[in-house]
């Protein structure tokens, strides 16, 4: 369990390096599938992971490719709607949970193959800098969803941050990276505080798994900053893709197997 542990953890990291996100999109079917946990033990060691990893990848990042105000907003509107979706989770069925999973995943994969308009998202202004007056009621939505999902699927919100930013708030994607990875964290925090109470770690698998992501995620983020921004994008959509798949039939087998 362990071994496969660090080798799932090198791919989740080199996710989160390489895109700013869909870590947990790869954590937690990982640890149901992979590793074998229970899906309530599932969240939060995929918060850990997945938390730990982002923190370590934001740092080739940190002087010129974050966003740190917008950052902040999204990630603080988030804290108080992941505990209410950690409330919705201990009320619905695995089976249900993963597919709706699956369904979330499938509709963020889409979107990402669909091009930014030319002029930027409401978060850009003409001659460079922010217009908040457009952005921030966008972003404390973006923050509220995320953070609820974060509380009810178990997911940084990386997979549906990065969208967000690029497509709803036209942010460029070398700025987006570092932007989503800061929220990421904070997600995390947040989603983790929210269900840790009643659930046992087993913090074996979760350091092995930690330990290669972090290590991943610094290496991946240093060389994500040479391939375009198309790229990343287009390649984070196909792999989101085809994990929505193998966990819909997972969830449907579960449903109604």
């Amino acid at each position: 369990m362990i071994a496969v542990a660090l080798v799932l953890g090198l791919v989740v990291g080199a996710l989160l390096g390489l895109v700013g996100g869909g870590g947990a999109i790869i954590a937690v079917p990982a640890l149901v599938y992979g590793v074998g946990l229970p899906l309530e033990e599932a969240i939060p060691t995929s918060l850990i992971v997945v938390g730990a990893a982002s923190a370590v990848a934001v740092l080739p990042r940190l002087r010129r490719g974050v966003n740190w105000r917008l950052a902040l907003i999204v990630g603080s509107a988030g804290v108080g709607t992941a505990a209410l979706g950690t409330m919705v989770n201990r009320l619905l069925d695995q089976g249900v949970l993963l597919l709706a999973f699956a369904v979330i995943m499938v509709i963020a994969g889409i979107r990402m193959f669909v091009p930014i308009r030319a002029g930027g998202g409401p978060c850009s202004l003409p001659g460079g800098g922010t217009d908040w007056r457009g952005c921030l009621p966008r972003a404390l939505a973006t923050g509220a969803v995320v953070g609820f999902l974060t509380g009810l699927l178990g997911v940084g919100g990386g997979f549906l941050i990065v969208p967000a930013l690029t497509l709803a708030l036209g942010l460029p994607m070398s700025v987006t990276v570092g932007t989503s990875l800061v929220i990421i964290v904070i997600n995390s925090i947040a989603g983790f505080t929210a269900h840790v109470g009643g659930v046992e770690i087993d913090w074996a698998v979760t350091g092995a798994f930690a330990a290669t992501a972090m290590a991943a995620s610094l290496i991946a983020g240093r060389l994500a900053r040479g391939l375009s921004d198309t790229l990343l994008k287009r390649g984070f959509a196909v792999l989101v893709l085809i994990v929505a798949g193998y966990v819909a039939v997972q969830a449907v087998i579960a449903l109604f197997g």
